[in-house]
């Protein structure tokens, strides 16, 4: 898909009375890698992923709601992956885990708007804590440990307050987490469908996952 938008809307901006255009990609689809600017989400959910040289997908977070994200910012954080500037589609990906809209900064604005870059940084930050958590939980050996971890991370990341507990706010299939933890999808099946045979999560109408109480979920997975 080109940078044209399938919609287009007046939208406020760091610049009094600028129209800006927002990106509309649906749910499956992958963001553009460009690096003359960033990519930032006003509605959705998008998946960062990175591929081993191996064909191994290794997630790197998740991009929510007034995040940041883009190639540019993957080389700031990443410098020592030159190569990404050759092949980009071999290193990192950018996967809509629901329809997104996106807005798009360039460079030069980045760098002459300092309210737009003081508004990046705390982003920014937390881009980084996130990966950086994703890490931690991949370094655990037993992959329940890590499937709780992953849920609580998960849970903190895009959760949503709900009667029957905390709802996640993407839709992410049983692949997707088996991705972030570095294990199989029937593995994820079948300790997930335990956890739900105990009542410890539930699914939604829309398969979105709901979690319980996080005291009861960390004493019933690695049973």
């Amino acid at each position: 898909m080109s940078l044209t938008s399938k919609a287009t809307l007046e939208i406020h901006s760091y610049q009094a009375n600028e129209e800006r255009h927002l990106h509309c990609y649906g749910k499956g689809e992958n963001v553009p890698l460009v690096t003359q600017g960033v990519w930032q989400v006003c509605q959705g959910w998008v998946q960062l992923s990175t591929c081993c040289p191996n064909g191994e997908e290794v997630v790197l977070g998740w991009a929510g709601p007034s995040t940041f994200f883009g190639l540019w910012l993957f080389q700031s954080l990443f410098p020592s992956l030159k190569e990404i500037q050759i092949q980009p589609n071999l290193y990192v990906s950018y996967h809509t885990l629901s329809n997104v809209y996106l807005k798009w900064y360039s460079i030069s604005e980045i760098e002459t708007s300092p309210r737009l870059a003081q508004t990046m940084l705390p982003h920014l930050g937390k881009r980084i804590r996130q990966t950086e958590a994703l890490l931690a939980i991949n370094g655990q050996r037993r992959v329940e440990c890590r499937l709780h971890q992953i849920l609580l991370l998960l849970k903190e990341e895009m959760g949503q307050p709900v009667a029957e507990g905390t709802r996640l706010s993407a839709r992410l299939t049983h692949q997707h987490i088996a991705n972030a933890i570095g294990t199989t999808r029937v593995t994820i099946t079948r300790l997930l469908s335990k956890l739900h045979d105990q009542g410890w999560i539930t699914i939604d109408a829309n398969r979105h996952i709901i979690l319980k109480d996080d005291a009861l979920l960390v004493s019933k997975i690695g049973e």
